[in-house]
Order: C-alpha cells, then sequence, then structure tokens
C-alpha cells in the first residue's frame, strides 16, 4: 500500500526525488519522457479512480503536464486539470476532489530552466520518503499497469479554486481596512492572493501580477536584492506591509511598514509564540537549522520546540506524530495543521494579519519580540566518499571538544547544542562539502564555536584520507 507509514524503504537504480519532490533542469532531469513514467506509476500504484494535476507559470508546465495526464490517463485513471494555481491549493484540493492523489509540477523558487513535480496524499501530506521510494522503484522496473484502449481515463478541465478560497474567507476575520503591498512574482499566486486579499477588504496593490514562466518582473526567489522594489513601494506608499510570494506560492516573506524585511526566523518566532498561546498543543515542529531565537520565544510560553531533518516532508510527518500546533522552515513555509499540511504562503500571509490585528501591533514591533542572535556558516571542501566517515568520527570527537554541550542529535548530521549556542554539521547532498552552521549569544562566541569545528573538521578529513 503506497500510503502505508509503516512499510520499509524499498532499494532503487535511481534517486529522483529530493527533499521537496522531484526536481531538475528540464533538457536534462526532468523530461516529458520521466512525467509520463510517473503518471503511469501513480496512476498504477494507487489504482486511482481520479488524480488532480496542476501546475505553475513556467514555460515548460504545459509541456510536462501534456505528458503526466497522458501517463495517468494510459494506466485507466482520470486526470483532473486544475490549471495554474499555488501548490498549497492544490494539496488541499487533492482532499476536497476526492482524488487518489495530487501531482504539481513546479520547481518552486528554482530558475525557469527548471521544472519539478511533487506528489500529494488525499489528506494533503506530501509523499514521505517510503511513499517516494515504493514510486521510485516502479519507475525503475517499469511496472505500470496499463489499460485497454476501451478503458482508458479521461482528461478534464476542472476550477475548484472557490473552495480554497471559501476556506479562507470562512475560517479567517480581517477586520481592519489593510493597505497591503503584494509582489507576486509573475508565479503561481497572481491571480488568486489579490483575489483573497480583497476579499477579506484589503487594499490591495499588486506588483509582477502578470502570470510568465519567465520571472521576468522579479525572479522565482524571494532574497534581498530581487524585494528591494517592493520595500521602496512599501515605503513610499506608506503601506502597513508587503508581502512576497514564490514560484509555487508555498513561501511567503514579509516587509515591514518601514520598507524593511523582516528577519525571517523571527518573524516565524514570533507568530509560533503567538500561535502556541492560541492552541492545546504545546508543541511547535522546524528544522535543524532554524535559528534558537525560535526556542527562547516558545519555551518562553510554556512549549517545546522538536526539530527534524531540513524539508516540509519531514516537518510534516513530525508534526503529525506529535499533534504540533505550527511548525515549517523559518524561510517562509509555515504549516498551519487547522486548515491543511502543506506549507502554504498565502494562508501564512493572512493568519500573519489577523495576528497583527489581534495583538494591536505594526509588523515591526510584532518582530521585535524575537531575540536576533549572530549566525555563521562555513564550508570545507571534502570528497564525497569521505563523507561518511567524516561525519561518524565527528559524531565521536566533536562533543569532546566543547565542554559544555547539553544535547546532541543525530536527525540529520550532527547538531550539538549548547548553554550559548548551538552547532550543526551536515554533509552537502550535492556537492562535495562538509556544512558547518552556528548560532550564539555574542560574534566571539559564534567566531570561536565554529572556529573550533572547522579546524576539527579539517584534521579528520585530513586523516581519512
Amino acid at each position: 500500500n503506497l500510503n502505508s507509514k509503516h512499510q520499509k524503504p524499498v532499494k532503487c537504480l535511481t534517486k529522483l526525488f529530493g527533499t521537496s519532490g522531484i526536481r531538475g533542469r528540464v533538457d536534462t532531469t526532468v523530461t516529458p519522457q520521466l512525467a509520463l513514467m510517473v503518471g503511469q506509476a501513480l496512476a498504477s500504484f494507487t489504482k486511482a479512480k481520479k488524480i488532480l494535476v496542476a501546475r505553475d507559470t513556467r514555460t515548460t508546465s504545459p509541456m510536462l503536464e501534456h505528458a503526466l495526464t497522458a501517463g495517468i490517463t494510459s494506466c485507466g485513471a482520470t486526470a483532473l486539470q486544475q490549471g495554474v494555481i499555488p501548490t498549497p491549493v492544490l494539496a488541499y484540493l487533492t482532499k476536497q476532489t476526492e482524488a487518489a492523489a495530487g501531482v504539481m509540477i513546479t520547481a518552486s523558487h528554482n530558475p525557469p530552466e527548471y521544472n519539478g513535480l511533487k506528489l500529494y496524499n488525499p489528506d494533503t501530506t506530501a509523499y514521505n520518503q517510503i511513499q517516494q521510494a515504493q514510486m521510485e522503484q516502479l519507475i525503475d522496473k517499469r511496472e505500470f499497469e496499463r489499460s485497454t484502449w476501451q478503458n482508458i481515463g479521461r482528461t478534464l478541465s476542472i476550477d475548484k479554486t472557490d473552495q480554497y478560497v471559501e476556506m479562507i474567507t470562512r475560517k479567517i476575520t480581517v477586520k481592519k481596512s489593510w493597505k497591503i503591498i503584494l509582489d507576486l512574482g509573475n508565479g503561481a499566486t497572481s491571480q488568486l492572493a489579490p483575489r483573497i486579499f480583497r476579499q477579506l477588504n484589503c487594499n490591495t496593490l499588486v506588483l509582477n501580477a502578470q502570470p510568465d514562466g519567465y520571472f521576468p518582473g522579479r525572479g522565482a526567489e524571494t532574497n534581498e536584492a530581487s524585494l528591494r522594489p517592493l520595500c521602496n513601494v512599501v515605503k513610499e506608499m506608506k503601506a502597513d506591509l508587503g508581502i512576497a510570494y514564490d514560484g509555487d506560492g508555498d513561501r511567503m516573506i514579509v516587509i515591514d511598514e518601514k520598507g524593511r524585511i523582516t528577519l525571517p526566523d523571527q518573524t516565524f518566532a514570533s507568530y509560533a509564540a503567538y500561535a502556541l498561546k492560541k492552541q492545546d498543543s504545546r508543541i511547535m515542529v522546524t528544522h535543524v537549522e532554524a535559528s534558537m531565537c525560535i526556542e527562547r520565544m516558545i519555551e518562553a510560553e510554556g512549549g517545546r520546540v522538536i526539530r527534524t531533518k531540513v524539508g516540509d516532508v519531514s516537518i510534516t510527518e513530525t508534526m503529525r506524530e506529535h499533534n504540533a500546533s505550527f511548525g515549517g522552515e523559518p524561510c517562509g513555509a509555515w504549516i498551519h495543521p487547522d486548515f491543511h499540511y502543506c506549507p502554504d504562503g498565502i494562508l501564512s500571509s493572512i493568519l500573519l494579519l489577523e495576528a497583527l490585528e489581534e495583538t494591536d501591533q505594526s509588523l515591526s514591533q510584532f518582530v521585535s519580540e524575537a531575540p536576533e542572535y549572530p549566525l555563521m556558516r562555513q564550508n570545507i571542501v571534502c570528497p564525497n566518499p569521505l563523507k561518511p566517515k567524516v561525519l561518524e568520527k565527528a559524531c565521536k570527537s566533536l562533543p569532546e571538544i566543547f565542554h559544555n554541550v547539553e544535547e546532541q542529535s543525530r536527525v540529520d548530521g550532527l547538531r550539538l547544542a549548547m548553554k550559548q549556542g548551538w552547532l550543526l554539521l551536515r554533509p552537502s547532498g550535492t556537492e562535495p562539502l562538509m556544512r558547518i552552521t552556528a548560532e550564539a549569544e555574542t560574534q566571539k562566541e559564534v567566531e570561536d564555536i565554529i572556529g573550533k569545528a572547522a579546524k576539527h573538521i579539517k584534521k579528520l578529513i585530513k586523516e581519512s584520507k
């Protein structure tokens, strides 16, 4: 059963899935041939009657959609084509349409030459590692259950976005007429986000609202350089805040009333502490690289933070296991289990508005409650074959370098929590590097932590050659 979390992972020849589905360049990795096989594998294994398909605005998305739906229908399932919508809307509608699975064609915040496929369960969760491995095995072995010509599935164009809009407007009340600047980045939120904000009676001005797979206005990723125009407009228009979404709408970044990008970790921590006060569960989930300001804020409210591997799939599984009230990645990929289990930029930004109203604060005031700590990163060259050995040695010896380690975690690399800060050692999944991240209460302390760790890791690499 593809949906069984208790099945053991299976080995396969290829490695298609990363931390966020299948993703790569369209001319080399995510080809129409691959999309066809993913469709066949998904329809075969789920024995689905219907599968929901949606896409972002990338120029290659329609091509991949045609190949994917050909695979789905060739194995007897009906492909419901929703068109261009954000990833979280696809996840939510997979449940609402009672589809056996949902497929989002997107490469999220990657450049336009990339694309990808992300698979969702009927309960709005993304496919986990076990499910992904089972899919890869089917694709490796070409074990598809093709239908006879009389029994192939159909392709139906649908539009169920009203159900998502109603979900938000029914559950969330915004009383103030907020003056908001939206930067839609020519992506999947271009049509839907302005519609929802205006239905909530917000005074909304939009930038880069023309859907365009080349992302000419800003680029698919939300970073300091690409958001500078939004910051300027917020300041010049004297808006209450600015909101930017990435290419597929599962992330959001907010700009305060002074035209400044709010620090993602502090924004996340501030909202997490607010959300904790409104929930019965005292548990919040994030990944191993997130700032310790999150613990400071959550523990001050009597809550507990659980850390997982990087990636929303791991975070979602842990949230469900512990019945967490809130979770996600500080990059703006927030998960709200009371609504669904997919990171959702539009939903997160509207819930943030609700929080500002309830606390009667500006965005800068709301975020300032979370402390800011200095953080440093350093990459050390390490040949790929040596990575496992170096990591294993480091797990035994690195804690001895620091005399005040309070907690060790092997959930994703090695993470050492100390009274004054923390250290994370992770092998890069794409490059011959060992990545070191450290955070502490003072600049001197973080430099000391990362300096000692880097020196020791270089020594271990040399000894392992």
